[in-house]
């Protein structure tokens, strides 16, 4: 939308300042991640763009940091167990928040308020203190350094984003759609499963990814609660940074940041059907 040809000349230079202002904030989020994916097919074993790479010289690029990645007996360990914490956390992220959320929506229930801000203070307390709180309890309960005990803390911060964004997505529910089931003789349990969750099921998909996004790049509490065996690739990364300095590191990021683009593209496509389902775009 352009400007109108009855703008003030302040208008006008607000309104090209706003635009300056936004592209220097986007390259000074993006600029990092621009600059570690062309470095990351580096021929040479350096975190610098060499002369090839200036030169634009075929010999200056390499794959040969990826094929690392993909054989090495250290990372693959790490990307399985990354994958298998975030997926079970996922799980009982999603199933624990979405339930919290169904609790929240009914206009009966008491202390909303108070229980909506318990349930999301792992999202406000600051992460190193959540960690050492859990890694206290889970040693004193025999889960430190299991596998368990990293995905009931990933679950726990997981958790927040579930119960926020189903709750978001109930403010728009037609409740009037489960009571004409009740008084056609559906059950609870029917009507959830054939009314209630087809129409919240975009809400808690998203839920989900950003949960499992949280898992996946989680790296304070896996430096406190897991052990060698439960090393995740954020973990691997950071380990990779203090003791070997290799730019194997830039390959995975990428990877990782491939992956993130992907889920974060998913969560807006949900979103907007989400808005479409309701009502509140224009299909």
């Amino acid at each position: 939308m352009g400007l109108p040809p009855y703008a003030t000349t302040g208008e006008r230079v607000w309104y090209y300042a706003f635009r300056v202002i936004c592209i220097a904030i986007f390259f000074f989020l993006l600029a990092p991640i621009l600059i570690m994916i062309p470095l990351s097919f580096n021929a040479q074993p350096f975190f610098t763009f060499t002369r090839e790479m200036l030169t634009l010289n075929p010999e200056g690029f390499s794959l040969r940091w990826y094929e690392d990645f993909f054989t090495s007996d250290s990372w693959m360990r790490s990307i399985r167990n990354s994958f298998i914490i975030g997926i079970a956390a996922t799980v009982l992220a999603t199933t624990l928040g979405t339930l919290a959320a169904l609790g929240l929506s009914r206009s009966q229930m008491p202390f909303k308020g108070l229980i909506m801000g318990i349930l999301i203070s792992p999202m406000i307390v600051p992460l190193i203190i959540s960690a050492a709180g859990m890694f206290f309890f889970f040693s004193s309960v025999n889960l430190a350094q299991t596998y368990l005990g990293v995905i009931l803390a990933h679950t726990a911060l997981g958790t927040p984003f579930v119960v926020i964004t189903v709750t978001a997505t109930l403010v728009g529910f037609d409740h009037s759609l489960t009571r004409a089931a009740a008084s056609l003789g559906a059950s609870p349990t029917r009507t959830f499963f054939k009314i209630t969750m087809p129409l919240i099921l975009p809400g808690v998909i998203s839920g989900a990814l950003f949960a499992f996004i949280t898992s996946f790049d989680e790296i304070v509490i896996v430096l406190f609660v897991a052990g060698v065996e439960q090393r995740t690739i954020p973990r691997e990364m950071w380990s990779g940074i203090r003791e070997q300095i290799s730019p194997t590191i830039l390959a995975v990021a990428t990877i990782l940041v491939l992956i993130s683009v992907a889920l974060l593209t998913t969560i807006e496509i949900l979103r907007r059907r989400s808005e479409r389902l309701r009502g509140l775009s224009p299909g």
